[in-house]
């Protein structure tokens, strides 16, 4: 078995962006000092929750170079590097890993790209070369590609790659990525539980940006077997996890996290604020977490 590095909460910070639309390093320095304070032990940095997409290749490694040197070794931390060209993808994981960062997240090919599981391992035994743990990112949903047990074997046979983060949102296909006895981590926030439960090396968590104390706490219980006590805290988080994973995913946790205190701003164009219905939506779902996240601020 690999070892194994980021187990518990993965938080996919959200990207601070200012009024003009460009990233904001100082919201983000105090945004992960806040987090820290709170007990967040783990980081990806330019994430999909972060607007990796509507992020410039420049902008994204600013990021991480800048999010890692503020971490400075608090916290274990994650870089997203996924890029359309391979050589993209082994230059920015590269880079992160001068940064210091201990893994990278990536995406399998996509737009166009190959989909057999041949292209895709040949995809990521190319990005090995960049020299960090390899999480790859199952979301096919999103980009046609689909990892599966008989893959993720295959593909934890390159040295690098380390793990995979399943955020198709099925939990039958999830247990049975689990099922394998490889690293998984859950990406889909309303599984949560379930993945706890069900034996996930870890979580890379979103909707955590914004109830981050509550979100801790409940992954402490799980982790402990409290499943009582855990089952009354996702009680609390459950109505949020479900509402975001249901439509306007990034937009939603930039909403809930301005609520709840641990604000990003605005998320960037061409995503917009949620409309005053869905907001206002939002905010009843949130109930109770808004006051004990910010008892916690």
């Amino acid at each position: 078995m690999k070892d194994f590095k980021f187990p518990g909460i993965n938080l996919a910070i959200s990207t601070p962006f200012d009024g003009n639309g460009k990233p904001d390093h100082a919201r983000l320095e105090q945004l992960i000092e806040r987090y820290l304070a709170v007990g967040i032990r783990g980081f990806v940095l330019s994430s999909g929750t972060g607007m990796h997409v509507y992020l410039s290749q420049e902008e994204s490694k600013a990021l991480v170079a800048f999010g890692a040197k503020v971490i400075g070794g608090r916290a274990k931390i994650i870089a997203q590097t996924s890029a359309l060209l391979v050589d993209d993808v082994v230059e920015r994981t590269r880079h992160a890993a001068d940064c210091g960062v201990d893994g990278v997240m990536v995406l399998p090919p996509f737009f166009e790209g190959p989909t057999d599981d041949d292209g895709v391992f040949e995809f990521y035994a190319a990005v090995a070369r960049g020299g960090l743990p390899i999480i790859g990112y199952n979301v096919p949903q999103a980009v046609g590609v689909e990892i599966t047990p008989s893959l993720l074997r295959r593909l934890c046979e390159i040295p690098e790659f380390l793990a995979v983060k399943d955020s198709s949102g099925d939990l039958a296909k999830q247990a049975a990525l689990v099922r394998t006895g490889l690293p998984m981590m859950n990406g889909a926030d309303a599984l949560v539980p379930y993945a706890l439960y069900a034996g996930v090396s870890g979580l890379i968590w979103g909707g955590a940006n914004f109830a981050p104390k509550t979100c801790l706490e409940f992954v402490g219980a799980a982790q402990a077997h409290k499943w009582d006590d855990a089952r009354e805290i996702w009680r609390l988080l459950e109505p949020a996890m479900s509402l975001i994973w249901e439509g306007d995913y990034v937009q939603s946790v930039y909403a809930a996290a301005d609520m709840t205190g641990y604000g990003a701003g605005n998320p960037r164009r061409p995503l917009s604020r949620l409309s005053a219905k869905k907001i206002d939506v939002l905010q009843s779902a949130l109930g109770e977490l808004v006051e004990r996240e910010r008892r916690a601020v």
